[in-house]
């Protein structure tokens, strides 16, 4: 089995605003990367991976990373997760000047 991009993009972020990056209703094991070079002293951002026990249950989180100043290692990576029909990733910075974030989804 290979790892394949399931969507991707650049999303500037909003302070406060949780942006909704990818909702993927394939049930699969997914990846989250995230690249967090352009955080500077006093940003804070948090990406969150949201899933369901159930197809058509209510969404919770399965995974939250939190990562504040520069990063020495910018790439964040989550753990792979095996997903239902109803995953969510998402970005949200909650203090600094907003920043551009490069993200993918990978599925494997």
């Amino acid at each position: 089995m290979t790892w394949t991009i399931d969507s991707s993009g650049t999303q500037t972020a909003t302070i406060g605003t949780e942006h909704s990056l990818a909702t993927p209703s394939t049930n699969a094991t997914y990846v989250f990367k995230v690249d967090t070079r352009n955080l500077a002293n006093g940003d804070v951002v948090e990406l969150r991976v949201y899933d369901t026990v159930l197809n058509a249950g209510p969404l919770g989180v399965v995974w939250k990373g939190t990562y504040a100043h520069v990063q020495a290692q910018p790439i964040k990576v989550s753990p792979p997760l095996a997903a239902s029909q109803s995953t969510k990733f998402s970005l949200k910075q909650t203090a600094g000047t907003g920043r551009g974030f490069g993200w993918s989804v990978l599925r494997l």
